[in-house]
């Protein structure tokens, strides 16, 4: 009660470190209600739960639609990735689905590191329907670099119930 102190400690934790790029469709069929309240409500939380269990890794974060931007670089600092992840939001940069863009933007985040192992997790629930850079090529480019990729595919197969959404 006088002087409540605590004692820190350093500790020497040997870890193999990987790099990850999440990159995460927020196009407009990811509103598509399969999944309660919808695809990109399911595809946040399971994105921040894999964030949250990944105590040594850089993690960073790629938003596609349309276009695709990087929200997060790389960085150690679990809590700051998974802010960002709630704060995805559909209808940012343009409409349709561009996951080549959204797969080469997140290998263009990675090519410079230094890690042992360079990993892109790419969220989506669609077919690739615009942007200049087809999957297969951006896919191509990840390989020459030796970055893996591991895709997760969101939604249940055939047609998802569709909300009725204006775009923002």
């Amino acid at each position: 009660m006088a002087r409540p102190q605590r004692q820190w400690q350093e500790q020497k934790i040997k870890a193999d470190a990987l790099d990850i790029i999440l990159s995460m469709d927020v196009s407009l069929s990811m509103l598509n209600r399969d999944f309660n309240p919808n695809r990109l409500a399911v595809a946040k939380a399971v994105a921040a739960n894999f964030v949250e269990n990944r105590p040594y890794d850089r993690i960073g974060l790629v938003a596609f639609d349309g276009e695709a931007f990087t929200l997060c670089p790389l960085t150690s600092d679990r809590r700051v990735v998974k802010e960002y992840i709630q704060t995805l939001q559909i209808g940012r940069v343009g409409e349709g689905t561009a996951i080549g863009l959204g797969l080469a933007t997140a290998v263009n985040r990675l090519k410079n590191s230094a890690s042992k192992s360079r990993i892109v997790i790419l969220l989506t629930d669609g077919v690739n329907n615009a942007g200049f850079m087809a999957p297969m090529d951006a896919a191509e480019i990840a390989r020459s670099l030796g970055v893996k990729v591991y895709t997760v595919g969101v939604g249940t197969e055939g047609r998802g119930r569709r909300r009725a959404v204006q775009r923002p």
